[in-house]
């Protein structure tokens, strides 16, 4: 029964730990694009930002991730044989990367909070599609354990990373269609007067 216990928090933690990188990240790039935003609307919106991303972090994501690894150690004291199976090790390691995933999203933080940031609302985009391609391999790695099919996974995940990559694309280019279209309909009216 206790370990029962242990796996249902522990996946309460993952899910919650999740939604708060997913968003911390997508709070990132609204944080970069408020630059291009004239003033006093750039100051409000970066501050308003910088406010949002540091309670996510600190009153969410970070006390979800302590509770999903501390759920994780828990699971591990009442079932120690799990230890042995390979399939673990490897999932540990996807999770040491998320773990400086998270850790270095507090690092993107302290630059966006500094005004230090380089990196762009594209590159953003980007790095907001990592902890999805290690949800998807913890997962699978979880449900599959042993019996993973390596050569399909490999495929599953190649094919996400990349339909993440043209879906970034694409969007980006409708974006600066949009923005085209957008300062075309603003310069119509005064070439007419």
């Amino acid at each position: 029964m206790t370990y029962s216990w242990f796996k249902a928090f522990h996946i309460i933690g993952v899910v919650a730990w999740f939604a708060g990188l997913f968003y911390l990240a997508r709070l990132f790039i609204y944080h970069v694009e408020a630059n291009q935003e004239p003033e006093p609307a750039r100051t409000i919106l970066k501050n308003q930002y910088q406010i949002m991303e540091k309670r996510l972090y600190d009153i969410i994501t970070t006390p979800a991730m302590l509770l999903t690894v501390a759920m994780a150690i828990g699971l591990l004291v009442t079932e120690p044989e799990l230890l042995k199976q390979s399939w673990l090790h490897v999932k540990l390691g996807f999770v040491v990367l998320l773990l400086g995933y998270h850790h270095y999203c507090k690092r993107i933080m302290k630059q966006l909070a500094a005004d230090e940031c380089k990196w762009g609302s594209q590159q953003l985009r980007a790095l907001n599609e990592a902890p999805t391609v290690l949800l998807l391999v913890i997962v699978l790695l979880a449900v599959f354990k042993d019996n993973l099919p390596t050569d399909i996974t490999a495929w599953v995940v190649v094919a996400s990373i990349i339909l993440m990559a043209v879906t970034i694309q694409l969007y980006a280019k409708k974006r600066r269609q949009d923005k085209e279209k957008l300062t075309a309909q603003m310069s119509q009216p005064q070439e007419q007067s």
